[in-house]
C-alpha cells in the first residue's frame, strides 16, 4: 500500500517530473515496488520516470476517484 507522500510523489513525477528532488525518500520505495526507474545521468542531475506498472496504479486511482 501506498503512503499518502509516495503516492503524491508518484503523481508529481508522472505530471512533472523536473520538479522533484532526486533525494526524496519517497523514490526509494517507489522503485521497490517498480512503480518509477531512476535512470544513471548522462550529465546533471539523474532521469525519473514512472514505469508501466506505475502507470497502471495511476490509472486505477483515477478510475477509483
Amino acid at each position: 500500500m501506498l503512503s499518502h507522500h509516495e503516492l503524491s510523489t508518484l503523481l508529481l513525477l508522472k505530471d512533472a517530473p523536473g520538479r522533484i528532488e532526486p533525494d526524496r525518500l519517497e523514490l526509494g520505495a517507489l522503485r521497490e515496488m517498480q512503480l518509477i526507474v531512476i535512470e544513471p545521468p548522462e550529465s546533471g542531475l539523474p532521469l525519473l520516470r514512472v514505469t508501466p506498472r506505475g502507470d497502471a496504479v495511476l490509472r486505477a486511482i483515477a478510475r477509483a476517484c
